[in-house]
């Protein structure tokens, strides 16, 4: 079996970076993550992840209350969805940031901050 881990910073200034983990049989994969995380306010949130914990290929998006929003990927085998995963985050990393970004000024100002 081959275990890959990494992390690619996606911005010069180190505040968004792209963390890869995959397990490899030979050339099938047998579990991976990968995810997009933004340095915010003074921490690293994670908040786009693709992986195949609880047994099947899924997204989870986060949500600044906490919440997640999973997306299942049940008709992909897991190599299909850890390229897809990886190319959408590398791509759409920064509207991901942005959207973090709206939710974290909504719960803000719901707290009167």
């Amino acid at each position: 079996m081959t275990e890959t881990s990494y992390v690619i910073d996606l911005t010069p200034d180190g505040r968004n970076r792209y963390r890869h983990y995959d397990l490899l049989q030979k050339k099938e994969v047998l579990e991976f993550t990968v995810q997009y995380e933004a340095y915010l306010q003074g921490k690293w949130h994670t908040i786009v992840r693709y992986d195949t914990a609880r047994g099947f290929a899924h997204r989870d998006m986060m949500h600044t209350d906490g919440t997640e929003t999973k997306t299942s990927f049940q008709y992909w085998d897991y190599a299909a969805v850890l390229t897809y995963g990886e190319r959408d985050l590398k791509r759409n990393w920064a509207s991901y940031r942005k959207a973090y970004e709206r939710e974290l000024l909504k719960l803000q100002e719901s707290k009167g901050g």
